[in-house]
């Protein structure tokens, strides 16, 4: 860990985006250890982490079925070249277990179960005629040759009964959850999400709506980042806006982070004379220390009264890259959710330049044709520039300059 004099302040090298990382998801491994969990029925539960491992409790599909609308048959019972089959009473979905005699062929639906003796299926456009037959004696259809299996699900094709189905940590989403219901499952043991104390610090700093004194800005940071955790699944307490009081700080998270799992601050963190977040945690076992990352290199890390602890930096892009870099990734690691972003490989629409020992985190638009557009400059106050972008682009450690057509990664926002 880099070391710090008693005040926190860094000494030495600044830390790597990969321990940061690391620190944090160390940070919040109580979040998991004692996690608060919950039986919800599957409604309830997109976007949660599951807690334990699910087994598939029958097979997927449970029995033999059609894949298609057809004639199910004894494929020993069709030559190579075709032959008339008898037509045999059909086989309708939802029906249960039905032989066929050797020499016919059932008309069977989508979904249908294979009766007892048949292993294929005839697609109905391959018959002729290609409609489907009243059974009798006198009906006959023509087929051609199928081999055994043709378009029939085989009974634990897709998960058979015993078979893990999900591990646990997996992110609940429609696909996942889909899967349990398809497994008769109708509700899921998950991880309550997280509730976060989101404050913004600053005399500068005004709620939106009101007037704009000389030497003020408007409060984006809380809107910003309260909208990203929301948006992630977490359940968000918002402060409004702390004075550069330190008391006045640390009264107001007494006060409103008692039902907290953990407290993220906004500003306040960097080394200058007035850091209000630096100052109201002086008694506290918290590090402030500098991340080789840019935007969002100054961050805080530690305990408040027992509570862990983020400081993030005051400008907006800053504090989003710092969700996105540390907390969304270490609580999705901890308690499956929030979902991780995922990373694609894209090509620079056009060149840049990186300081060689950052991280650098630029903000971008992923065209159609793969190529990533650069949206503003490397300035960590640019919302404008965040709002018209879809990705961020990566840039890593020891990179000084890429150009055109150069490949990159890229998370999808």
């Amino acid at each position: 860990m880099t070391s710090t004099n008693p005040h926190g302040h860094q000494k030495g090298r600044a830390r790597s985006t990969a321990s940061h990382l690391a620190a944090v998801t160390e940070l919040l491994r109580p979040l998991r250890d004692s996690a608060r969990t919950e039986l919800v029925p599957l409604s309830s539960a997109l976007g949660r982490g599951l807690v334990e491992d699910v087994t598939a409790p029958v097979s997927l599909p449970p029995f033999a079925n059609s894949q298609m609308d057809g004639y199910a048959i004894r494929s020993s019972d069709v030559p190579d070249g075709g032959t008339d089959l008898r037509v045999a009473a059909p086989v309708p979905a939802g029906a249960g277990a039905a032989t066929l005699e050797p020499g016919t062929a059932a008309p069977i639906m989508t979904g249908a179960m294979i009766p007892e003796g048949a292993d294929a299926v005839v697609p109905i456009e391959r018959a002729n005629p290609d409609h489907f037959l009243p059974a009798g004696d006198a009906a006959r259809v023509k087929l051609p040759a199928a081999a055994p299996g043709t378009y029939v699900r085989g009974a634990g094709s897709d998960i058979a009964a015993g078979e893990q189905a999900l591990a646990a940590g997996t992110f609940l989403g429609p696909a996942q959850l889909g899967l349990l219901a398809a497994l008769g499952l109708p509700e899921v043991t998950v991880y309550q999400a997280p509730t976060v104390l989101l404050v913004t610090t600053g005399d500068e700093v005004v709620e939106p709506g009101r007037d704009l004194p000389a030497g003020k800005i408007y409060d984006s940071n809380g809107t910003l980042l309260e909208a990203a955790m929301t948006q992630a699944g977490l359940r968000v307490l918002r402060a409004g806006i702390s004075t550069d009081n330190p008391e006045e700080l640390r009264t107001l998270l007494r006060s409103q982070g008692a039902g907290a799992d953990l407290i993220v601050t906004t500003g306040g963190v960097s080394q200058g004379a007035y850091e209000v977040v630096r100052q109201a945690m002086a008694d506290q076992p918290v590090e402030f220390l500098h991340v080789a990352m840019q935007p969002g290199g100054p961050q805080g890390i530690g305990t408040f009264e027992g509570t862990p602890f983020l400081g993030f930096p005051g400008n907006p892009v800053s504090c989003l890259v710092s969700f996105e870099m540390f907390l969304r990734p270490a609580l999705s690691q901890l308690l499956g959710a929030p979902a991780a972003r995922l990373p694609v490989r894209a090509r620079l629409g056009h060149p840049l330049t990186s300081p060689e020992h950052k991280h650098q985190v630029r903000r971008g638009r992923l065209r159609p044709d793969g190529t990533v557009q650069l949206e503003g400059g490397e300035s960590s106050h640019l919302m404008h520039a965040l709002a018209g972008s879809n990705v961020l682009v990566h840039v890593p450690e020891g990179v000084a300059a890429l150009g055109t057509g150069d490949e990159v990664e890229v998370w999808m926002l």
